[in-house]
């Protein structure tokens, strides 16, 4: 966080809900080991250890007698693709937050030893461990194995490496163990960022574009890799803020069947991009491109809706509509970042704990006190 924008100790006490914090960690205790190996994908060209998942809109052909190869729906999620391996690593991430901010505000160990056994188990034990590539995310049936834009299936996994440096200095974690799970995270930004999928995701011009660069952030910064977080934060400026309108809106966002929850999604990416790589020498929150666009005009345009729902110009979404707004942890960072209380006495006000499928699956961090 930009050194003008952290909160005090006062602040962030202020903050914190800490019986809902330790709630979800108590809760978290209880749950079993997950594993990308739980689940074996039928249509997979990959083996056991990887990931897999098919494109949210494909749907089987009505047209052919097998149903391939699958055609497109815009905005309409097809309930019987599989969508295991999403569930194992959101599921595994929600867990694994949930346990490091327990241990944040208690120190209680018991909450970082069952963080550390799903890390080892989701990532690095032999039997169960993903592979750190996302060569099978979003096939298609009958068309493609994988997409590049399959990447953005691993965005959740940006709350897992804040949470391993919240317990790095617990007892249950070891030196193997942390300089594994580095490793681990390493080897997938190299592969994203190497890689013609991850390639293609980087220079996707839409919200994938944004998430890619949210995940090489995040990333970079746990492993330390400087020269990514440079080529981040020349992105952010030179081409995703590029993005936006002068309006600040979001026009490839705003085009889709779902308007409201899309731009609600890029905007909080992007300031979780501001979130992770401003800096007091390079300050993304208060960068601007020559005519203005910056992330605070992407602030005004969208907060009035966000506020009053009903004022919202366009048709609403074709689908989870009435999930939104949620409590998106950019209120609260832009927030104590742009030093707008408005911001943050609307994140106070929603609910941390949507019930909505896809309106948990587009909130990228479930943990913010593990970001401040």
């Amino acid at each position: 966080m930009d050194a003008r924008s952290a909160p005090t100790e006062l602040d962030l006490n202020s903050l914190i809900d800490r019986s809902w914090i330790v709630k979800h960690a108590d809760e978290s205790l209880k749950a079993s080991p997950i594993h990308i190996t739980d689940a074996v994908a039928p249509m997979s060209e990959g083996g056991p250890h990887d990931f897999y998942s098919n494109g949210d809109y494909w749907w089987p052909n009505p047209d052919t007698p097998d149903g391939l190869p699958y055609i497109r729906r815009d905005g309409e999620s097809n309930p019987e693709n599989f969508y295991y391996h999403r569930g194992f690593l959101r599921s595994m991430r929600t867990l694994v937050a949930h346990l490091a901010a327990g241990y944040v505000v208690t120190k209680q160990e018991a909450y970082a030893e069952k963080a550390v056994q799903l890390l080892r188990e989701f990532f690095l034990d032999e039997r169960t461990r993903m592979n750190p590539n996302l060569l099978y995310a979003q096939a298609i049936p009958g068309i493609c194995a994988g997409r590049g834009i399959g990447i953005i299936d691993t965005l959740h996994l940006i709350d897992v490496p804040v949470a391993i440096d919240a317990i790095k200095s617990s007892a249950s974690m070891s030196e193997d163990v942390y300089v594994g799970l580095k490793a681990w995270f390493a080897d997938y930004l190299e592969w994203m960022s190497t890689h013609p999928n991850g390639i293609e995701e980087m220079n996707a011009d839409n919200n994938h574009g944004v998430c890619w660069f949210v995940q090489a952030a995040a990333f970079a910064r746990f492993t330390g890799n400087e020269e990514m977080l440079q080529f981040c934060r020349e992105r952010y400026k030179t081409t995703l803020l590029g993005q936006m309108a002068l309006d600040g809106g979001f026009p490839r966002e705003l085009g889709r069947t779902k308007p409201y929850g899309y731009s609600i999604f890029v905007l909080d990416n992007m300031i979780n991009l501001c979130q992770i790589l401003s800096t007091p020498d390079d300050d993304l929150w208060g960068f601007e491109l020559p005519d203005g666009r910056s992330i605070g005009r992407g602030l005004d345009y969208l907060f009035p809706y966000l506020i009053d729902k009903a004022s919202w110009p366009l048709p609403p979404d074709v689908e989870h509509d009435e999930g939104w707004p949620a409590k998106v942890p950019s209120l609260l960072f832009a927030g104590l970042a742009l030093n707008k209380p408005e911001y943050i006495e609307l994140w106070k006000s929603l609910d941390p704990d949507p019930t909505d499928t896809e309106v948990r699956r587009n909130i990228a961090i479930r943990q913010p006190i593990l970001w401040l």
